[in-house]
């Protein structure tokens, strides 16, 4: 093999590796900071609480367009819901204006960026609000954690 064919081989090797680093380093990057999210949409209240335990009890079996999103090694998790009627769950209470909690710690291209400022009610462990008849919530895993200890100490 000639210098020039050996030249040309390398150069097209690097190139192909460095291809391929800049593809698959992103790719593996957002894999592994985003493995322990999982996320569904349900028809109904009822059968988003039927297919998974762990959305909030409070969410009436009559929601529809049920979007959820959580964290499988905690307890952050996002809400979307269309309200019969537009009507706030049972059990949801209105909150001060200083209380809007953090922002949420997960992110889903159908939860809004600027949610945290609009936290108007708490449902269980959730900061929520209703914008018409559509119900936002996240939950932070903290107030999982402490939601979950005092119901243990029940």
């Amino acid at each position: 093999m000639n210098r020039r064919s050996l030249a040309l081989t390398l150069v097209t090797t690097v190139a192909g590796v460095g291809f391929g680093a800049a593809v698959a380093v992103p790719a593996a990057a957002d894999w592994y900071q985003n493995r322990h999210e999982e996320s569904a949409a349900y028809a109904s209240g009822a059968e988003a609480k039927r297919d998974r335990g762990t959305v909030p009890g409070w969410l009436p079996d009559g929601a529809s367009g049920v979007r959820y999103a959580m964290r499988t090694t905690g307890g952050d998790r996002l809400i979307k819901a269309t309200l019969p009627g537009g009507a706030l769950p049972e059990g949801c209470r209105a909150v001060p204006d200083a209380t809007t909690g953090a922002a949420p710690a997960l992110k889903a291209g159908w939860f809004p960026e600027d949610a945290r400022g609009r936290a108007t009610f708490r449902c269980g462990a959730y900061y929520a609000y209703l914008d018409g008849d559509t119900l936002y919530g996240w939950q932070h895993h903290a107030d999982w954690v402490t939601e979950n200890r005092t119901r243990a100490a029940s």
